[in-house]
């Protein structure tokens, strides 16, 4: 039985034959990966590398004003994706995973997952239709167009939510890094062929949010549906406390790094050209986040392991190890942030708005301590802290209000009201790890 709490890919499907060792540096990183960590993150390369051509296609195509409405479109369909439909891929992942382990089948699993989703996005979709008005004149300058294609989006959103975590909990991360990756390829294709069509409509470009998941959902649906097979029924207890706990969660957090935007588009309702670069920033500067993607699904299982077996010192060299490796990354993505930044967003952007390189510190500061927050928050999950992790990204979004309306110009307050927000949290969470020592799982 491998040894779950050895590291960060403890329980790595990669499998060495014997009198065959890995060779180099590079064979003995893949040792240590937890299964399907290539797979996901060859996946997530591309899905990213399709999410910057489409931005950037847009971007080059679109009329300022339009790129603008775009650039709102864009954060709030990535705020709804990973503040609420993400949970339940998070917890479709845990609970297939562990009926999967005992031999069960885990289609009533699913069944609950899309009940979930389809019960979330109900809500989302009575919001946007009961507020659509004030929707599209405070955010997309009176496009009423632009709200169900927020909708439709959302719909796309609660699809992938289910099929991707049902796959991840099966271990069929194969299908699941070819489902990200086709999603990332149509995205390229269908931008490109806005773009060379001459369309210049930020609906049309907004639609490629819908489309291209969809898309490759459908074309990933026959191993997901082969995999399922009936079990024992879930009752709703089993998912919806820590679902409701994990919503929360990842709600604040999607506040504390989509605000900047949203609040700018606000504050300067008559400066388009800054909204579409704030974009274009706030996309370079989570590109730390992006690339810590992969190692992060290795965390929790590791702390949760060192802590079954009590292993503290175990727990605490995890925990200290994915702190330094987000330190590194995310010092080395500020300084790059900061001295490429404003070259980087016109090239890659078209952006026609000038941002200071003290706007692309603060953003790059501010991806560092969400970072930290990110793997701090993983130590308290693993410990069954889900109220001390809600408190603390409930204090940053406070910190985060408070900076934002505050005194200074418009864009000073939104980048380093990101960055105090985020810093709060980190704080906060390393404040609950230290009041509770590491415990039992």
């Amino acid at each position: 039985m491998p040894d779950v709490a050895s590291g960060l890919g403890a329980g790595s499907g990669q499998a060495v034959l014997p009198g065959r060792p890995a060779r180099g540096v590079l064979g003995r990183a893949l040792v240590l990966l937890p299964p399907g960590t290539v797979a996901v993150g060859a996946g997530l390369a591309v899905l990213g590398a399709g999410s910057y051509a489409h931005l950037a296609v847009a971007g080059h195509s679109l009329p300022v004003a339009a790129m603008a409405q775009m650039s709102v479109l864009w954060s709030v369909v990535y705020l709804l994706g990973l503040g609420v439909f993400f949970p339940v891929e998070q917890e479709l992942t845990r609970l297939v995973a562990a009926r999967t382990a005992a031999g069960q089948g885990a289609a009533p699993v699913a069944r609950r997952g899309v009940a979930a989703a389809a019960a979330l996005l109900a809500v989302v979709l009575l919001t946007m239709a009961l507020a659509a008005g004030p929707l599209a004149g405070r955010l997309f300058d009176g496009h009423t167009e632009l709200v169900p294609v927020a909708g439709t989006a959302a719909l796309a959103l609660a699809v992938t939510s289910v099929s991707r975590g049902t796959l991840a909990g099966l271990g069929r991360f194969d299908v699941y890094g070819r489902q990200l990756a086709a999603d990332g390829g149509l995205r390229v294709i269908f931008a490109v062929g806005l773009g060379v069509a001459g369309v210049r409509s930020a609906a049309a470009f907004g639609l490629i949010l819908t489309a291209a998941p969809l898309l490759a959902v459908a074309g990933t649906a026959r191993p997901l549906l082969a995999g399922l097979r009936p079990g024992p029924e879930l009752p709703w207890r089993g998912m919806r406390g820590r679902l409701a706990l994990l919503l929360t969660t990842m709600l604040l957090a999607q506040v504390v790094i989509s605000a900047a935007v949203l609040s700018i588009r606000l504050l300067s309702p008559g400066r388009p050209a800054v909204v579409g670069a704030l974009l274009g920033a706030m996309v370079l500067a989570r590109i730390p986040l992006f690339v810590f993607t992969p190692v992060q699904t290795a965390l929790l299982p590791g702390l949760c392991g060192a802590l079954t077996v009590d292993d503290r010192a175990r727990f605490r060299l995890l925990l200290g190890r994915a702190c330094a490796a987000v330190l590194v990354l995310g010092v080395t993505g500020a300084v790059v942030l900061t001295l490429a930044g404003p070259w980087l967003i016109r090239v890659l952007f078209g952006a026609q708005a000038e941002l200071p390189a003290a706007a692309f510190a603060w953003l790059g500061a501010g991806v560092l301590a969400y970072l930290l927050a990110l793997v701090l928050g993983q130590g308290a999950q693993a410990q069954a802290l889900h109220a001390g992790q809600v408190l603390a990204w409930l204090a940053g979004a406070v910190v985060l209000a408070a900076v934002t309306l505050g005194p200074g110009t418009a864009l000073t307050r939104v980048t380093v009201a990101f960055a105090a927000g985020s810093a709060t949290v980190a704080l906060v969470l390393a404040a609950v790890l230290i009041v509770r020592r590491p415990g039992p799982a």
